[in-house]
C-alpha cells in the first residue's frame, strides 16, 4: 500500500486530471471530492482508484463530461432524469436535489435516475436526504461487466447492485445510513488482494468452473469467477434476491437498461437507480401529539436501545449503520488516505500523460 496522503492534496490532483481531461472546474471539484471521500468513509473500491476507469471510459466514448441531470417527466410524485452517461457523482447529485425539493414541496418524490455513468457511493446521495431531513431508499443496477453470480448459479449474471436507506436524525443522535453491495465482496477489493498476493475468505468467491475458491485472482482471467451474493453458502438467496430486486427496479423500471447481454460492451459503466424520497412528517405527524415525542424521538429512542446492547466477549460494541464510515472519516481527517499501489501508478500514468507534476501534487 502507498502514502497516507492528505485528503486535499488527492483532491487537487483529481481535480487537476479530471479538468484536463475535458471537465469544467464545476464538474472536476464534484467528481474529485466525491471520489476522495469515498476512501476516506472506508469504500475504496468507489473512491481514488475509479479513476483509471473513467480514463478509459473517456478514451472508448462512454463518458461524456460536463453532462448535467435531465428532466424526463416531472408529474409529482414522479421525476424521471437522463444523465446523458455524464459522470454519475455530478448527475446523481443534482437529480437528489431535484428530488428533495418535490419530495419538501409535496410529501415524497419517486426518482427515476437512467443513462448516468458510474454514481460511486450511494451513500452520499443519502446524506443528502438526510442533510435535507428527509428519508431516502436507493435501489441502483450496474450495466457493465456481470461480477455476482445468482444464488444456485455457478456463472455471474448480475452487478454488484446496491441499496441504500438514509433516515435523519435529531443532533447528538447518529443518523442511520445503510449502504451496501447485494454481493458478497467488492470487486476492488478482489483486485487489491490479487495485486498483494492475498487470499479472500471462505464463502466468497467462485471460480470459472462454480468450484468454491480463495483466489481472487479467478475474477480477473477469462473465463471469469463471479463473486457470491451476500449471505454465504446458507443465506445467499438473500442477497440474490435483493440483487435482482436492483436489476428490475432500477434497470429494466427506471432505466429500461438492465444489465442483460445486448446491453453490455467492453468498457460500458451505466448506473441507473430508482429512489423513494419522503418528508417523515407528512407521515408522522397525526402521532406528534400523543406523548411520545414524535417519530424522530422514537426513533432516536430505537437506535439509543440498540447500539446500548452490550458487546460479546472481546468485541467493540454495537454500531448503528453510518457509524464504520463516520470512524473511517474522523480516521482518516488525522492520519490521511492510504492507496493501493495499482491506484497510485494509475495516478501517476494518467496524470504524468497528461503534463502533471503528479509526485508534487502528492508531497513525495
Amino acid at each position: 500500500m502507498s502514502g497516507p496522503y492528505a485528503a486535499d492534496r488527492l483532491v487537487a490532483l483529481l481535480d487537476a486530471i479530471l479538468q484536463r481531461s475535458g471537465s469544467s472546474a464545476e464538474e472536476a471539484a464534484v467528481v474529485a471530492a466525491n471520489l476522495v471521500d469515498s476512501d476516506a468513509t472506508g469504500h475504496a473500491s468507489h473512491g481514488v482508484c475509479q479513476i483509471a476507469v473513467y480514463a478509459k471510459s473517456l478514451e472508448l466514448g462512454h463518458l461524456q463530461p460536463n453532462r448535467h441531470a435531465r428532466i424526463v417527466r416531472d408529474e409529482a410524485p414522479f421525476l424521471v432524469v437522463d444523465g446523458e452517461v455524464g459522470y454519475g457523482q455530478v448527475i446523481a447529485r443534482e437529480a437528489t436535489d431535484l428530488a428533495i425539493a418535490r419530495a419538501k414541496a409535496g410529501g415524497a418524490c419517486v426518482l427515476a435516475l437512467r443513462n448516468a455513468h458510474h454514481i460511486g457511493r450511494v451513500g452520499s446521495y443519502g446524506e443528502q436526504c438526510i442533510a435535507a431531513g428527509l428519508i431516502g431508499v436507493f435501489f441502483v443496477n450496474v450495466v457493465s461487466r456481470p461480477l455476482a453470480a445468482p444464488h444456485g448459479g455457478g456463472r455471474p449474471r448480475l452487478g454488484t447492485n446496491p441499496i441504500c436507506i438514509a433516515v435523519p436524525a435529531t443532533p447528538g443522535h447518529p443518523a442511520f445510513l445503510l449502504d451496501f453491495a447485494t454481493s458478497a465482496v467488492a470487486a476492488n477489493k478482489c483486485r487489491v488482494a490479487a495485486a498483494s498476493g492475498k487470499e479472500v475468505a471462505d464463502g466468497l468467491l467462485i471460480d470459472e468452473r462454480g468450484a468454491p475458491t480463495r483466489d481472487p485472482g479467478v475474477m480477473f482471467r477469462d473465463p471469469t469467477g463471479a463473486i457470491l451474493p451476500f449471505g454465504g453458502q446458507l443465506g445467499g438467496h438473500k442477497g440474490y434476491g435483493l440483487a435482482l430486486a436492483c436489476e428490475i427496479l432500477a434497470g429494466a423500471l427506471a432505466g429500461g437498461l438492465p444489465a442483460l447481454p445486448d446491453n453490455l460492451r467492453p468498457g460500458r459503466v451505466v448506473n441507473n437507480a430508482l429512489a423513494f424520497l419522503i418528508d417523515p412528517a407528512r407521515v408522522s405527524e397525526a402521532g406528534a401529539d400523543t406523548g411520545n415525542g414524535g417519530w424522530q424521538a422514537l426513533t432516536d429512542a430505537v437506535l439509543d436501545h440498540i447500539q446500548d446492547t452490550p458487546p460479546v466477549p472481546g468485541g467493540h460494541g454495537v454500531l448503528i449503520p453510518g457509524g464504520p464510515e463516520r470512524q473511517s472519516r474522523a480516521l482518516a481527517a488525522e492520519r490521511g488516505i492510504t492507496l493501493d499501489p495499482d491506484t497510485v501508478r494509475a495516478l501517476h500514468d494518467i496524470g504524468g500523460a497528461l503534463g502533471l507534476d503528479v509526485p508534487a501534487f502528492l508531497g513525495s
